[in-house]
């Protein structure tokens, strides 16, 4: 079956993307060498299950993109919720329970795209 095997981040400042990222996840990025301003994204080691990714700048024409939508693992919803918060992000929604699977946290970084928090708990529920 197909899998997500990599994701992109458009940004209008990717500086203050990258602050916002690797404030609130740790995320680290290096700037691509190839024809694009581009980085690459490194969320984690290679041996953990997840994928990494990469950030441009949001540009128009046929690869202009508004925003992109993940799912990202953490321990502790509400402890990353505040911290999106103290990043300059927006908490979209209280954690709610997705019911035998976890905690879940809609929020927006700092160029307007949205994400989800997913704190896994099979005992979750509504």
């Amino acid at each position: 079956m197909p899998r997500v095997v990599h994701f992109d981040i458009d940004s209008d400042e990717p500086e203050r993307a990258i602050a916002f990222y690797s404030s609130v996840f740790g995320w680290e990025f290096e700037k691509w060498e190839g024809p694009i301003e581009h980085w690459l994204v490194t969320t984690g080691p290679d041996e953990e299950p997840g994928i990494n990714g990469g950030m441009g700048v949001r540009s128009e024409g046929m690869l202009s993109f508004n925003t992109y939508r993940n799912t990202i693992d953490v321990p502790d919803a509400d402890a990353y919720a505040a911290r999106v918060r103290e990043a300059g992000g927006q908490v979209l929604t209280e954690k709610m329970p997705i019911q035998g699977v976890g905690w879940f946290v809609a929020c927006v970084d700092t160029e307007g795209n949205h994400f989800g928090l997913l704190e896994s708990d099979e005992s979750a529920h509504g």
